[in-house]
Order: C-alpha cells, then sequence, then structure tokens
C-alpha cells in the first residue's frame, strides 16, 4: 500500500457506514511505521456544495473506479487488512487531493 492507492473497504462515512472507495492519504513513512492507514473517502455523489477540501476525479477510469467519483477531505485510520487495494490515483487527480488535504490540515 502507498499513497495514492485507491481502495475498497466497510467504511463510515458522514451518514452511514457501508463498503466504499477511498484513497490512501498516508504518507510513505507513516505507512511503514505503523499497522493502520489514513484514507479520505471517495463518493459517486456530487457533494450538494463543493468546497475547497472537495475535488473532481479527472481520471477515475484509470485509478480502477466504476463511475465518475469525487474526493472529500473526510479522513479515517482504519487497519490497512480491512482494505483492498484497487488502483492508484493519476499524477494530476493525486496532485488535486494532496491540494484538497492541505487545505483541510492545519500544517
Amino acid at each position: 500500500m502507498k499513497p495514492g492507492d485507491v481502495v475498497v473497504g466497510v467504511l463510515a462515512g458522514a451518514l452511514e457506514t457501508k463498503v466504499r472507495p477511498a484513497v490512501v492519504i498516508a504518507s510513505s513513512t507513516y505507512l511503514v511505521e505503523r499497522p493502520d492507514v489514513l484514507v479520505g473517502i471517495l463518493t459517486t455523489k456530487l457533494p450538494k456544495t463543493t468546497t475547497s477540501t472537495d475535488c473532481v476525479l479527472m481520471d477515475w477510469q484509470l485509478a480502477g473506479l466504476r463511475a465518475e467519483s469525487y474526493f472529500r477531505a473526510y479522513v479515517l485510520t482504519t487497519h490497512r487488512s480491512e482494505l483492498t487495494v484497487i488502483g492508484h490515483l493519476s499524477d494530476r487527480d493525486w496532485n488535486q487531493v494532496r491540494a484538497c488535504v492541505r487545505v483541510a490540515f492545519a500544517i
């Protein structure tokens, strides 16, 4: 597992817990040192109001997703054994996601 990987697993969302895709946003260092992983959820539902922490994935098919998807800076921590890697974001989508994450966190 590495940063930018697209994964699926049973993950909690704002309204329900279900099998859903997410993207690994943990650093390589984090992934080497810990058994868990930080992910940001992906959704196929266009957010009613998009914010600076949401982005449209332009190359969703290349990432192994079945439908147009959106990244939301809704961050979860889960054990990596609960996730299955299905693809990897393109460079342009990964750059967008990283920009959203930077805006979301006070770092």
